[in-house]
């Protein structure tokens, strides 16, 4: 299975879609307002979000929409990263409700040569977000910092720090 890519392996139009998807349950929406300390009624009260607001029940925090595509999107883009650099945009375009199943697909917008280390590169990508009935509902940009094959050869290769079994 594929984690991450060296920055030779990128190239500029390439769409990754990252598979599979996940349904947000309630659970995962309240866990993760907790985690995070929102608890705006919107996204917590049922009886508020049922009454008082245009959508009519809860909508799921955006943060955490971003956080699982983020997530979704490592074993595509950066599972071998040395740092993510910059989120340089980010929109919530439409709600998530709990039940719906996010989907996600990155493109590789641009890539340039790192400017003081010759063993890494910087990687531009754009992630967009999609219910299960096409909606597109989260969409970012932003810059990821990845190894060369060379850093790779010069720290041990694909998974430097897994130990080696013994017999």
């Amino acid at each position: 299975m594929q984690f991450g890519r060296t920055y030779e392996e990128f190239e500029v139009g390439a769409v990754y879609k990252h598979w599979p998807g996940k349904t947000v349950t309630e659970y995962d929406d309240h866990l993760f307002c907790l985690l995070t300390m929102n608890h705006h009624p919107l996204h917590m009260d049922s009886n508020y979000a049922g009454k008082t607001t245009d959508f009519g029940k809860n909508v799921v925090v955006g943060n955490y929409i971003y956080s699982l595509l983020l997530g979704m999107s490592v074993p595509d883009v950066s599972g071998k990263a040395i740092a993510n650099l910059e989120v340089e945009s980010l929109k919530h375009i439409a709600p998530t409700f709990h039940g719906d199943t996010i989907y996600g697909e990155t493109t590789v917008l641009d890539k340039t040569p790192s400017k003081s280390k010759s063993d890494r590169g910087i990687v531009y990508v754009e992630t967009k977000g999609y219910k299960q009935d096409g909606t597109v509902v989260c969409v970012f940009r932003r810059k990821v910092m990845v190894p060369t094959e060379t850093y790779i050869k010069e720290r041990g290769g694909e998974q430097p720090g897994r130990p080696v079994p013994s017999n």
